[in-house]
């Protein structure tokens, strides 16, 4: 009955999705097309238009669980102007948008860039990121000429009736594009699934850096491939140093003493942080180098500061929000393929071949390396698709002339089918890696002994104290005095960057960050605790309630014990019906203590009280005193 139910409402939200689209869509697109001078109306309602079919597409691909890039990617084809119902035209206005998604999320990446774990990956992750690309070209260049490709004038073949090598960098330009992955799409899906922080997530994520970094010299060269010169590819290359140098010094020198100076208002750290991005990026503009990349840089530059994981629980909204438009933008871009299957069967072998080269290039290196099946196999699989570079790459290789426009439209289909289908093998990566881990048993390559194993930190936290104001700082205190060794097992979670540094320096593990977002909580590693704390009541909190910590709690570590703070009876009740296992709270605590100590007084049978007192309060030495 309850199924039912359900599946009724979820068609009667899909009518209404529908129904808005029928009756909205078109007029938004009309006003659009009429917005002739008004370039900034039009703008808005091509995001307007994507946004809506993304959201709707994406609807029906939850009912039926499926990947909602698939959707996104839908929509996109659906609305666009190639064999879609031409709703969207201004395909440039897309692309900006998206580009800014994709500066974000490299910015973000530079945040999520811990140098410490990727150096515990150490050989594996520098002989990987250099060998998986090189390997991938040279099988790209074998695979083309094996299925009729040949070098030399006129330069000029096909093959299934599809007009390839008609420019002399032809093979080149396939080789170098299939060997790129996806940032945006392995990022995104290993981020939903909690796996960024894993040995295999650390190394799929530090391939992609090498990737970027041969996108980036792949890019330098293109002006001047059919004639290259040393000294400006070299001096491309001296820029991007420069780069990292000024973000480094101005980092250490400048942005530390200004985050710690705004870091009580997480909102102006957001602000600020944002501020950095696009200021690195513009120096990147003016050196001529990737905005991406300058990105990336922006944010490992300052992915050492406490308020990293702030930083970026506060941006995943705005990337996810550009990044669905990258994705529609691309869905735009999709030529009809019924106007040539050959190109489609073309595409598909490139995909399938796309998809065994990252088995090829990355599983051997891995396991050469003593990293056994499990992680070998599953950064292998995170590997199996092309990059969004690759759309840049072809693009710039058009304008200068150095393939035909078959080239790219190839690359578009190798990208929509290898995103398609790895973001199924992402999402069911650990069935598949037990699988072929059977198979490759089975075939006589064995598992390694003792592979390298998951570093952690030590043992997860036991205890995740939310907020730390005044009980908290009691309470800490307390702990030290009677059970000092619940402090190995305590992980505290704020912004205060007084509290940071005070709890630092005493050994406590602390996570800079603002308790009311789950990522930042998600980024904290809390969801092993076994027992969860909110010290601060409701009238103090900013941004959250203890009701609103007990719901992410349920969220994020169910089997967790949770303790939340009431100003009052009937609040300590609500809490109780929601889930808290004990409500602390201070007034009857005050109360309960005053009794006996009004008792006392009035019979002045403990005149010292005081002087007690005063020695008790100073032998202590709290954090906040």
């Amino acid at each position: 009955m309850g199924n039912s139910k359900n599946g009724a409402d979820r068609l009667k939200v899909f009518g209404y999705l529908l129904t808005a689209f029928i009756l909205i869509i078109p007029d938004m697109a009309w006003a659009g097309s009429n917005g002739g001078d008004a370039g900034g109306h039009q703008l808005l309602t091509s995001i307007g238009i994507s946004i809506i079919a993304a959201t709707l597409l994406s609807y029906v691909a939850n009912m039926i669980k499926q990947p909602m890039l698939l959707a996104i990617i839908a929509a996109g084809a659906a609305i666009g102007p190639q064999f879609g119902l031409g709703l969207v035209r201004s395909k440039d206005d897309i692309s900006i948008i998206s580009e800014m998604g994709l500066i974000l999320l490299l910015f973000m990446i530079g945040l999520e860039l811990d140098l410490k774990k990727i150096k515990e990956s150490g050989k594996s992750l520098v002989v990987t990121g250099i060998l998986q690309f090189v390997l991938c070209v040279a099988m790209g260049l074998g695979f083309f000429l094996l299925l009729g490709f040949t070098i030399g004038p006129p330069y000029e073949y096909s093959i299934f009736g599809v007009k390839v090598l008609g420019g002399e960098y032809d093979l080149l330009y396939l080789a170098v594009c299939i060997s790129l992955s996806s940032t945006a799409i392995v990022v995104k899906l290993l981020y939903e699934k909690f796996e960024l922080d894993t040995l295999a997530g650390r190394l799929t994520l530090g391939v992609l850096v090498f990737q970027d970094i041969w996108a980036i010299v792949m890019l330098s060269i293109q002006p001047t491939l059919a004639n290259p010169r040393l000294l400006s590819l070299l001096w491309n290359f001296a820029q991007g140093f420069i780069l990292v140098a000024i973000s480094l010094v101005m980092s250490k020198y400048v942005l530390g003493y200004f985050f710690r100076k705004i870091a009580k208002v997480p909102e102006l750290v957001l602000v600020a942080s944002l501020a950095w991005c696009f200021f690195i990026c513009g120096i990147a503009g003016y050196f001529e180098l990737s905005l991406e990349m300058g990105a990336l840089i922006a944010g490992a530059s300052i992915s050492t500061f406490p308020y990293n994981a702030e930083i970026i629980a506060k941006i995943v909204s705005i990337r996810d929000f550009f990044i669905t438009l990258f994705f529609v933008g691309l869905g735009m871009t999709i030529p009809n393929p019924l106007d040539n299957l050959g190109m489609l069967m073309l595409a598909a072998i490139a995909a399938v071949f796309v998809v065994a080269t990252r088995f090829l290039s990355v599983y051997p290196v891995l396991y050469a390396l003593k990293n056994g099946h499990r992680v070998s196999l599953l950064t292998s699989i995170n590997l199996s698709q092309i990059s969004e570079f690759a759309l840049v790459i072809t693009a710039l290789g058009i304008q200068f002339k150095h393939i035909v426009p078959d080239i790219q439209t190839l690359i578009i289909y190798i990208f929509v089918m290898t995103s398609i289908s790895s973001t199924y093998m992402i999402k069911s990566s650990h069935f598949l890696q037990t699988h072929l881990s059977k198979v490759l048993n089975r075939i006589g390559v064995k598992d390694i002994q003792r592979p390298h194993e998951e570093k952690i930190e030590g043992p997860p936290k036991e205890i995740a104290l939310l907020g730390f104001f005044r009980i908290a700082s009691s309470f800490l205190q307390e702990i030290e005095d009677q059970s000092p060794d619940l402090l190995q097992k305590l992980l505290v979670v704020d912004y205060n960057p007084v509290v940071y540094q005070r709890l630092r320096d005493r050994g406590v593990k602390v996570v800079y960050g603002d308790i009311s977002h789950l990522e930042t909580l998600h980024h904290a590693g809390i969801e092993k605790a076994k027992l969860v704390l909110s010290t601060i009541s409701d009238d103090i909190l900013v941004g959250t309630s203890n009701l609103k910590i007990i719901g992410l709690m349920k969220k994020l570590c169910p089997q967790a014990k949770i303790i939340v703070t009431a100003e009052s009876t009937r609040k300590a009740l609500e809490l109780y019906r929601e889930g808290a296992d004990y409500v602390l709270l201070p007034n009857m605590a005050a109360g309960g203590q005053l009794v006996p100590i009004v008792e006392r007084l009035l019979r002045q049978s403990d005149i010292r009280l005081k002087e007690k007192e005063i020695q008790k309060l100073e032998e202590r030495a709290e954090v906040l005193g």
